[in-house]
């Protein structure tokens, strides 16, 4: 019963509740500082925490924090997210529309805590760089305890901290045509990967409901992707049990678990990103994360409380 926000108050980074009912946050900084402390409390802590956001919801509102007098942050901060991992060809629809095998293991690559950015904040796309910037909404699995090496699925499973929405940001000239084949600087700029707008926890989104949710991704209002996360080939938990073969996994590591058919690359003619477009990426049961596209270079990995403000002056 827990989506856990980031938000910018009075000066301050807060870890916040997002209210279902009315509008705005319920204060957490008195129970945890961020989510991988969050996903660290005892079962009668989070408890505490559930009743405290029950009590602002009906109407206590001292803890209240209004969206008016805030600024939403991506959930996790970038500079405490230890891995950050894709999965490729994850969708049935997606390897469907390439006309390509369905992939018998997890495809995996890396992005890095600096391509984390909120939801409102800009995706920058440099002309003398990339001409070929695509979109790709995706389901964001937050770890939420240790994953032990050779994690069984029951254990995989315990570990999952909760669910965000990913917009895989992929410059795929560089992720398909140059560097050798590597994906890795097609997918890990710096902003290429907004996330948000929170993580919910897994007793408000059990896995069997976040695996069988409506996703999609919409560009200046038109929806160019529309599938559901039934289609993962490669499901949450076995996704986690493959990556602990060869590593640890730890809480606030996020995997983006792969796109839905529709994106930019595999439109006829194709469809890129530009200066002027926004981009909107939403799964049901977690919400939406709204980015603008505007001319870059984004000059520096935005940090904390200033995370967006060095583009925000071009859009």
């Amino acid at each position: 019963m827990v989506r856990l926000a980031r938000v910018e108050y009075l000066g301050e980074t807060v870890l916040a509740a997002q209210l279902k009912c009315g509008d705005g946050y319920c204060d957490l900084s008195s129970i945890a500082k961020d989510a991988p402390a969050f996903f660290a409390l005892s079962s009668i802590e989070k408890q505490k925490a559930k009743d405290l956001i029950q009590s602002v919801s009906s109407g206590h509102n001292e803890l209240r924090i209004p969206s008016a007098y805030c600024k939403l942050l991506a959930p996790l901060d970038k500079m405490q997210v230890n891995k950050f991992l894709g999965i490729g060809m994850n969708y049935v629809d997606h390897c469907q529309e390439q006309n390509v095998p369905i992939p018998k293991e997890p495809m995996v690559f890396s992005k890095f805590g600096s391509c984390i950015t909120g939801t409102g904040d800009p995706i920058a796309t440099d002309p003398s760089l990339t001409s070929k910037l695509d979109y790709e909404a995706e389901l964001g699995v937050v770890i939420g305890k240790v994953v032990p090496r050779n994690a069984t699925l029951e254990i995989a499973r315990q570990c999952i901290g909760g669910f965000t929405v990913v917009h895989d940001v992929s410059a795929r000239d560089w992720q398909l045509e140059k560097n050798g084949g590597q994906w890795l600087l097609g997918k890990a700029g710096d902003g290429y990967a907004p996330i948000g707008p929170v993580i919910v926890t897994l007793d408000e989104l059990p896995l069997d409901v976040a695996q069988n949710a409506g996703i999609r991704c919409r560009v200046n209002g038109e929806t160019l992707q529309n599938s559901n996360t039934s289609n993962l080939v490669h499901k949450v938990d076995g996704i986690i049990s493959f990556l602990s073969k060869f590593m640890t996994l730890y809480p606030g590591d996020v995997i983006a678990t792969g796109t839905p058919p529709g994106v930019g690359c595999f439109r006829k003619p194709p469809r890129w990103l530009a200066p002027g477009d926004v981009v909107e990426c939403e799964i049901d049961g977690i919400g939406t994360i709204v980015n603008p596209v505007v001319r870059g270079p984004l000059l520096s990995s935005p940090s904390k409380s200033s995370e967006g403000e060095t583009m925000r002056s071009r859009l």
